[in-house]
């Protein structure tokens, strides 16, 4: 079932050891593209990998993070936009005392399902709590 309007509550949570990612595309029925909020803890991040074949943006929310793009590194903060090619090698990783928030966007769908598969996520059903 999609719907139009999405809340957090509607959406399961993967939960890693640096952070938890709701995909809020999931329930809204996009085919094009998938979108979720990503949040990475202090000091955690993403390590360095790729997306072949798949499009990444992400989109600051809040927080400070360490970004690497193809080599490249920038510190990341709020209302900031990092495009990120197909293939293209990126790591994230969140430098500040708060956690980073991001607007993730994949075109087209696809890592989302992959994440969930691995085995360091723990899937929280949709309404519940992630316990720490």
């Amino acid at each position: 079932m999609s719907k139009n309007i999405v809340e957090p509550d509607d959406v399961e949570t993967q939960v890693f050891d640096w952070g938890a990612i709701k995909w809020l595309s999931e329930v809204a029925g996009a085919k094009r593209f998938s979108a979720g909020v990503v949040i990475i803890e202090p000091g955690k991040g993403h390590s360095k990998h790729t997306h072949p074949g798949v499009e990444e943006i992400l989109y600051v929310i809040s927080g400070k993070g360490d970004q690497m793009v193809a080599g490249e590194r920038k510190i990341i903060t709020a209302g900031m936009l990092v495009h990120i090619s197909p293939g293209v090698e990126h790591e994230t990783i969140n430098i500040g005392w708060e956690p980073l928030k991001l607007l993730a966007v994949y075109s087209p769908s696809g890592p989302e399902k992959e994440l969930g598969k691995s085995p360091e996520c723990r899937t929280i059903p949709a309404g519940e709590m992630p316990k720490k």
